[in-house]
């Protein structure tokens, strides 16, 4: 199990915390994510919460300009939940042994085939 305050995976779902405007949890099957993306986060990134592309929807992170790594979750919908946590490397490792398949080299590939997997 992984838990930082901010995201939160259990045997069954991953649970991203302050993800809606009026503050709710976004709560996601795992056997409904197709992949999860590892990708640089620029230093001093400013995207406490929300949008900048209307493709990416991160949650409410007040700490996010000093982390280096975003994850992307693929659950098949246009918006695509977004998320800074604290430990990135352990909640890929985590979200890796459930099955589900993730990137750890944090390519990203733009078009049809957003992600490439490692």
């Amino acid at each position: 199990m992984y838990d930082d305050g901010l995201v939160t995976c259990t045997d069954t779902e991953l649970i991203i915390r302050t993800y809606y405007l009026w503050g709710g949890d976004k709560r996601i099957a795992l056997r409904a994510i197709r992949a999860v993306n590892a990708v640089p986060l620029p230093h001093g990134s400013r995207r406490l919460w929300g949008t900048g592309d209307f493709v990416h929807w991160y949650n409410l992170d007040r700490d996010r300009p000093s982390r280096r790594m975003a994850l992307w979750i693929d659950v098949g919908a246009r918006v695509v939940p977004a998320v800074t946590p604290r430990d990135p490397r352990r909640l890929i490792t985590e979200l890796a042994s459930r099955g589900i398949r993730t990137n750890r080299a944090g390519v990203v590939q733009r078009g049809q085939n957003w992600m490439r997997l490692a």
